[in-house]
């Protein structure tokens, strides 16, 4: 239990700062570039895509490691246990889709209810940079108009 803790706590960490750094860099990049207000905004779209589907893989592995290496529990059927399902459950889990097809037992449930309060989160905050980020760049190609 202890073990599986310390990797929510790291991946609370690693994945917020992953999520500062490509809102951040996005908001300091977008602003000079000399391309419409809608280009700038599918840019944001698509950068907090890329840092959520990030963010997804590290959960992921993680997931993969304590499974197979530590044996903290298992996702699913154990036989058909594999990457592409912890990528799977992962996504499925940092969304809070929960379509409850893969279900963690033992300690991976801990980790399982840190990302999908961590996913929630981290979706909200893009939800919230994006709205501003519309706001700026509709006004400043207003302001161009005018």
């Amino acid at each position: 239990m202890l073990l599986v803790s310390l990797i929510s706590i790291a991946l609370l960490v690693l994945t917020t700062i992953i999520h500062y750094e490509v809102l951040r860099g996005l908001s300091v990049v977008l602003p000079g570039f000399g391309v419409p207000a809608r280009t700038k905004l599918i840019m944001v779209i698509f950068g907090a895509f890329f840092a959520h589907v990030a963010e997804i893989v590290l959960y992921s592995l993680a997931i993969y490691a304590l499974v197979r290496n530590f044996g903290l529990g298992t996702l699913g059927d154990v036989g058909n246990f594999s990457l592409s399902v912890s990528l799977y459950f992962s996504a499925e889990t940092f969304t809070s889709l929960g379509y409850g097809d893969v279900v963690p037992s033992g300690n991976l449930r801990l980790l399982a209810g840190a990302e999908a309060l961590n996913g929630l989160l981290l979706i909200g905050w893009s939800a919230s940079y994006t709205y501003l980020a519309m706001e700026r760049f509709w006004n400043d190609d207003q302001g161009k108009r005018a």
